[in-house]
């Protein structure tokens, strides 16, 4: 019997490509005591872009199609990891500045931006391996969208979730549209994509988006929930069951001083992952390969039957509602960075045609400070 090693041929599209906007870790496979196990790796993918909460950038989500090819073709590599740097955000979605600055008004540049986008969603979808997404902070925008193209969610409860598209001038047809409705039904996905209010981990979890939910905060060296989101289950004034929705008035002011005064930690968050890995482990590699697949085509029907006609129609609204939006988010004054939806909407009754004129009107960069001449 021959049992001469044989070289092994590399599938990569770029073999030797060094990642400069995301960070790509192989790291050891984690037994159930926490030890390495010898040969076995997870690929750790990481959007490396804090200060912007995670967004990527058109270079950020090139690499991420090749850190996916990477995962998807090591043989020795069990799971891959997708997550951002820091306590803040896992991702806030595309980032608004290069929209602004760039993509606003060029829609055949957003066309070409939108299929590297879709090519990333994709490859999520085809990746060779279990992908598992740690949700380390805010999961918003693209962010929920690429979230949800992964195959697990293990999120801290500190985490949001929702959707940005009709406050700032899009749409969530990225993915969304096409996915929401599969994780939490019709109703959930119709008050996410439309009305764009946050969701906090814990409905997150509740309505059936995460796999698993750990503490991220600690105070006077104790795990605690996030003081932020209603843990318990209460009657609401109609007499509705509300779980996890955040605090007002006075509760969310009182939140706010145990939130300033808790630490940051993300232990938990790493062990539950490492803990799914390491689960995923425990299984043949093809057979397991073979159920992700069939379960990832319900979703695959819906995201390959509309991706492009999505993509084009995401590039035409750069010349009217992105572009007013995505200015107005990225230049407005902190706190008022939409545009005057209810002075948008007379000025579009009246017949007025979208020009640079129009959107001067109703954005906040471009209003007068009260009291100035």
């Amino acid at each position: 019997m021959d049992t001469t090693a044989r070289e092994l041929a590399n599938h990569e599209l770029l073999a030797d490509y060094e990642f400069e906007r995301i960070r790509y870790e192989r790291r050891p496979l984690l037994d159930a005591s926490g030890e390495p196990v010898e040969g076995l790796f997870n690929a750790w993918i990481w959007i490396a872009n804090p200060r912007q909460y995670n967004s990527y950038t058109t270079d950020a989500v090139k690499e991420i199609i090749l850190a996916f090819r990477r995962a998807s073709m090591d043989r020795a590599v069990v799971c891959a990891v997708f997550t951002g740097e820091g306590d803040k955000a896992f991702c806030t979605g595309g980032n608004t500045k290069e929209y602004a600055e760039y993509y606003a008004g060029n829609p055949q540049e957003y066309r070409q931006y939108m299929r590297l986008f879709n090519d990333m969603v994709s490859g999520i979808l085809s990746c060779d391996k279990p992908v598992i997404n740690r949700v380390n902070g805010m999961r918003i925008g693209g962010g929920q969208e690429i979230g949800m193209a992964c195959d697990f969610s293990i999120a801290v409860d500190t985490a949001r979730f929702g959707q940005a598209g009709p406050k700032h001038g899009s749409a969530p047809d990225g993915g969304s549209t096409d996915f929401l409705p599969l994780f939490v039904g019709a109703a959930a996905a119709m008050e996410s994509g439309v009305l764009c209010e946050h969701w906090s981990a814990h409905k997150a979890q509740r309505l059936g988006l995460l796999n698993g939910l750990v503490p991220g905060l600690k105070l006077e060296g104790k795990w605690i929930a996030n003081p932020m989101a209603i843990t318990d289950r209460w009657l609401d004034e109609f007499g509705n069951v509300v779980h996890g929705e955040f605090k007002q008035g006075t509760e969310r002011e009182q939140a706010k001083e145990v939130l300033a005064r808790a630490e940051s930690d993300l232990t938990r968050l790493d062990e539950a992952v490492d803990r799914m890995c390491f689960q995923l482990a425990l299984t043949m590699p093809d057979c397991t390969t073979k159920t992700i697949e069939s379960i990832r085509k319900h979703k695959l029907e819906h995201w390959d039957r509309n991706r492009e006609t999505n993509r084009a129609w995401l590039a035409l609204n750069m010349m009217t509602e992105a572009n007013a939006g995505f200015r107005a988010f990225n230049d407005g004054p902190k706190g008022k960075r939409e545009v005057d939806f209810l002075a948008l909407r007379r000025l579009l009754a009246e017949g007025r045609p979208w020009n640079e004129e129009l959107i001067r009107e109703v954005s906040p960069q471009y209003q007068t400070v009260q009291g100035e001449a």
